[in-house]
């Protein structure tokens, strides 16, 4: 199926609206990020891949491929290495650049196909397609059909296959989508919302793989004879809410079962909270200077997400610890740094840093990790200055910074940053042994394409 970018695709049909059954959909990318190292590699297809997490540690993504050979997820790296060797397998370090910007281009495809869209996770999307598609004759075909649409238009447009679970609700998508990524005979879709048999398909599917229902609660309900999606739903409101503790969320979650959507569609995520940044050394790090340059760099990563928000820090938490899994001496510590004028200035963030990593640093340790966490988040513009400030340099900062953010987003991650941050080689930096090249977010990685003269006559 070839589709055209520069085409209309209306959201609706002409005429007035009228009542629907809703139809929810959710479209899952398969095996993300191993599809997104295939994108411009496509040697790597049909072959077992697998995606190795933080510092090459474990297995964090599998090719199909990969997993009928018997590979798990969370296989440490070490111990598998010489299997995947003999048996062919292609490992790659994770290359979060490249995600990101692949998960991009997949929601704002999917935007095109349904003016409701939720960005569930960096590959998985809600789409509210309730009345989008033609009713009357044949409204079940007609929602397959623009399923197919949607699938065919994200891998020609992207080059990401994905799976897609139609549904009333978004519990019951889930469900959806798991059956059309499982069941080779549904291609990719699955409409479930008019499927019929629905009570064997509910009864099929575990229930601690029920969206919502985490270990806990699956041994509570096991333990009272509730095995399996369909008996969850059967199951009484008030035993749910009161006996098995699991309140308002369980009762939700038994009503999205039945049919009755109770999860709308989160079109305006709230901003978060707090803001995380950290990661495990490459190698155990003991110089004083390694680790300001580590900790500046995470501080300048975390405002970047604070900025990017529109959100000003009052306070910033920074920790520093060794490897608890090593036998040699262990360290851990942390320092708060209240900001008297909440601030996303990143050199502000950084001096404030320097002087509590200091305060809490130890000579003599092997430190494995360090990181900042950003709380007590505000409303960029909602703040009481500091009436002792001098002229307008709070004002310059946000000019500068505002830059700056300009300049990374359409020259890359890092085109400038502040020399804290390290200048030369990072001993911290993180252990990416097996990466591949950017490809879409750094101009020296671009995807090479050769012609070969022999394809050609002379004079053609």
């Amino acid at each position: 199926m070839t589709l055209d970018r520069n085409k209309s695709l209306p959201f609706s049909s002409a005429g007035p609206r009228r009542a629907v059954r809703p139809a929810l959909a959710l479209v899952d990318c398969n095996n993300f990020y191993v599809s997104c190292e295939r994108v411009f590699q496509p040697a790597l297809e049909n072959r077992p891949v697998v995606v190795l997490s933080n510092n090459d540690g474990c297995l964090i993504a599998r090719s199909n491929e990969a997993k009928a050979l018997g590979l798990q997820m969370g296989d440490p790296f070490f111990k598998v290495q010489d299997f995947l060797r003999r048996a062919g397998v292609q490992y790659r370090s994770s290359n979060y650049a490249l995600y990101g910007g692949l998960s991009q281009r997949v929601m704002a495809t999917l935007a095109r196909f349904s003016p409701e869209l939720e960005v569930y996770s960096i590959d998985e999307a809600f789409l509210n397609l309730t009345g989008v598609v033609q009713q009357p004759p044949d409204e079940a075909g007609a929602l397959e059909a623009y399923a197919r649409r949607i699938r065919a238009a994200v891998k020609q447009w992207t080059g990401i296959p994905v799976s897609i679970g139609i549904a009333e609700t978004k519990t019951l998508a889930k469900i959806a989508n798991r059956v059309a990524k499982k069941s080779k005979d549904k291609q990719g879709v699955f409409n479930l919302r008019d499927a019929p048999g629905r009570e064997a398909i509910l009864a099929a599917v575990a229930v601690e793989d029920v969206w919502g229902i985490g270990p806990r609660y699956a041994w509570r309900l096991r333990a009272r004879g509730v095995t399996n999606a369909l008996e969850l739903r059967e199951a009484d409101e008030r035993w749910i809410q009161h006996e098995m503790g699991m309140g308002i969320v369980g009762v939700r979650l038994v009503l999205e079962l039945r049919g009755i959507p109770c999860l709308p569609l989160d079109l305006c995520p709230a901003p978060k909270k707090e803001i995380a940044c950290s990661r495990s050394f490459g190698e155990p790090i003991t110089a004083l200077d390694d680790l300001r340059e580590a900790t500046a760099a995470y501080v300048s990563r975390a405002a970047e997400k604070a900025r990017r928000q529109n959100s000003l820090v009052q306070t910033m938490v920074l920790y520093l610890m060794t490897n608890p899994f090593k036998n040699e001496r262990q360290y851990f510590n942390s320092a708060v740094i209240h900001f008297a004028v909440p601030t996303a200035s990143t050199p502000e963030m950084i001096r404030a840093s320097r002087h509590a990593l200091e305060a809490i640093y130890r000579p003599g340790f092997r430190y494995k990790k360090t990181g900042v966490v950003l709380t007590g988040l505000l409303p960029g513009g909602f703040y009481q200055p500091d009436l002792f400030e001098a002229g307008n340099g709070r004002e310059r900062q946000t000019r500068l910074m505002r830059v700056i953010d300009r300049v990374n987003a359409r020259l890359g991650a890092g085109t400038l940053r502040y020399a804290a941050t390290g200048i030369h080689s990072r001993p911290w930096h993180m252990r990416r042994q097996h990466t591949s090249p950017a490809f879409i977010t750094s101009w020296n990685e671009l995807a090479e394409v050769r012609a070969d003269p022999r394809d050609y006559e002379e004079g053609g």
